[in-house]
């Protein structure tokens, strides 16, 4: 019996990811002292874009040999 990891779809993967960076670089900026709303704004934004782009380029699909 051979056991395999669940299939995930992209977006599901898309969206940890924009959520682990929006985490990340919201606290960083609160706590080096940034003003929080402009921090809020400036990390979703960031993680839309980050969320796009492993959305559309992050998939592992294997090319021709």
């Amino acid at each position: 019996m051979h056991l395999r990891a669940a299939s995930v779809d992209q977006g599901v993967h898309a969206f940890a990811w924009a959520l682990v960076f929006f985490l990340y670089m919201w606290l960083g900026a609160v706590l080096v002292g940034a003003p929080s709303g402009a921090s809020l704004v400036i990390s979703l934004v960031a993680a839309g874009g980050i969320f796009l782009l492993v959305r559309t380029r992050g998939g592992d699909y294997p090319g021709p040999r």
